[in-house]
């Protein structure tokens, strides 16, 4: 039997969103507060934030200028957004993670390029980085970590660890070079470099469990 796709965390925020404007929560002509405010209150990055919006954008539910804010356009799109999502979820789950994996390959495309072409450009610095490879290590993320749905910037990793990571595999999609808003899943390998005490700290850190509070 086939799983059930889950929507994108952006596509359920926006959901979120429309649904609020639908209702009249946010009022057409009003502001809604900025991205870091509603990265709080969703307990997400802002990129995630800002491809929310996108959606919504997309569809003339919000308008969305730099240094303006985010300004409610239409509840009558957000009713229009909300039926479409509702209608066809999983399809349009789906269209958009096959539309970000596009331009997450197309990128990968432009940045193998640059970097190869960047190695053969000087030859020296080709051969010492194939005589000396600089050693990697993966990390699997227990589906119990306490750094579940957290970004790389916000848990430290670096300062925890003393290691670095170059990249994260999540099934068969490889990120390279995640930048700090990136967010780990239960599931996730980091690959990483560093010496061996960063690697055994690393190893510590990510198994860290979540803490539950005992309920009286």
């Amino acid at each position: 039997m086939a799983e059930k796709v889950v929507p994108a965390q952006y596509l359920q925020i926006a959901y979120d969103l429309a649904s609020r404007i639908a209702s009249g929560e946010f009022q057409e002509g009003s502001k809604i507060y900025g991205r870091s405010v509603m990265a709080s209150e969703y307990s997400v990055s802002p990129e995630t934030i800002r491809r929310a919006l996108k959606q919504l954008a997309d569809m003339r539910v919000v308008d969305v200028r730099p240094q303006s804010g985010v300004n409610v356009l239409s509840a009558d799109n957000a009713r229009r957004y909300l039926e479409q999502y509702g209608e066809h979820s999983d399809t349009f789950a789906l269209y958009a993670q096959l539309k970000d994996l596009i331009g997450e390959y197309t990128e990968l495309n432009h940045r193998l390029i640059d970097v190869t072409t960047a190695l053969l450009s000087n030859s020296a610095t080709y051969s010492a980085a194939a005589n000396r490879p600089f050693p990697n290590y993966e990390i699997r993320i227990p589906k119990d970590s306490a750094l579940i749905g957290k970004s790389i910037g916000s848990i430290r990793f670096w300062q925890a660890t003393g290691g670095t990571i170059v990249a994260i595999r999540r099934g068969q999609h490889v990120i390279l070079s995640p930048g700090p808003f990136a967010e780990l899943y239960a599931g996730d390998v980091i690959l990483m470099v560093g010496s061996e005490d960063a690697v055994s700290a690393a190893e510590e850190f990510v198994n860290r469990k979540i803490v539950k509070e005992s309920v009286i």
